[in-house]
């Protein structure tokens, strides 16, 4: 209900949270103030909050009511959520490659489509900015894949080859580069250049492979659980209203 809530204020009413970052000391936060950062956030906070909202509701009306109909709703969305988790597992194993080639296209895509400047930067930039900080890359396979991103290429700093994000930073959160000269003159001394973030990634997902793995079925077992009781639950008040 927050998230939702938190969403449509921002979808409602962009000017307000500006001002309220503005306002913060923090120089971390002012980045999240960018119109089409709020813009795409409150979108997504909107959709999921609003997904949420649905299914939490018809599980606690459901118990609250002892309504059998709001019960197996709030059964049926869970097992659909579970096999559509089931199913992209499973094309996700059996056409590893494929699953692969599409992904590195479509995140490919988003550089194109989207990346751009610190000064002007939308949700996708900054998830981008934030990953090749954190992985210590740049691009999918190299630097030079920024020169296929229109908005980048036609806002940056006359002279610049790389992004910030790009370079050896002294501050991760602010993508501030511990040489300055290294947008202009990247080396492999003050820069990631020449490593790709696609290589860095799948790199990162083989380390954690187990971890992942465990993390998954967790979570399916927890909604195999929350199905069973829902279901058990249809089931005393279907015993209950047949008693009496």
């Amino acid at each position: 209900m927050v998230v939702l809530c938190v969403g449509i204020w921002l979808a409602a009413d962009q000017n307000s949270f500006i001002t309220l970052m503005r306002l913060t000391e923090q120089e971390a936060l002012q980045q999240y103030s960018q119109p089409p950062v709020i813009e795409q956030g409150a979108y997504i906070l909107i959709s999921a909050g609003a997904f949420v909202f649905i299914i939490s509701f018809l599980g606690y009306c459901g118990a609250i009511k002892e309504s059998r109909l709001l019960l197996m709703l709030y059964g049926v969305f869970i097992v659909l959520i579970f096999t559509m988790e089931i199913a992209a597992g499973t094309l996700a194993a059996v056409y590893r490659r494929e699953t692969e080639r599409q992904l590195k296209v479509y995140l490919t895509q988003t550089i194109k489509d989207h990346y751009t400047t610190m000064k002007q930067a939308d949700a996708i930039t900054l998830a981008w900015n934030s990953a090749m900080a954190e992985f210590s890359c740049c691009g999918i396979d190299r630097y030079t894949d920024f020169n296929e991103a229109p908005l980048w290429v036609n806002n940056k700093t006359a002279g610049q080859l790389v992004p910030e994000a790009c370079c050896k930073l002294e501050d991760k959160v602010l993508m501030k580069p511990a040489d300055p000269n290294c947008i202009f003159a990247p080396t492999p001394s003050n820069s990631y250049a020449e490593e790709g973030c696609w290589y860095k990634m799948n790199a990162f997902v083989e380390y954690n492979f187990e971890v992942l793995i465990g993390i998954g079925i967790g979570l399916g077992l927890s909604q195999l659980l929350i199905i069973f009781f829902a279901f058990c639950l249809c089931k005393a008040i279907e015993e209950d209203f047949i008693k009496y």
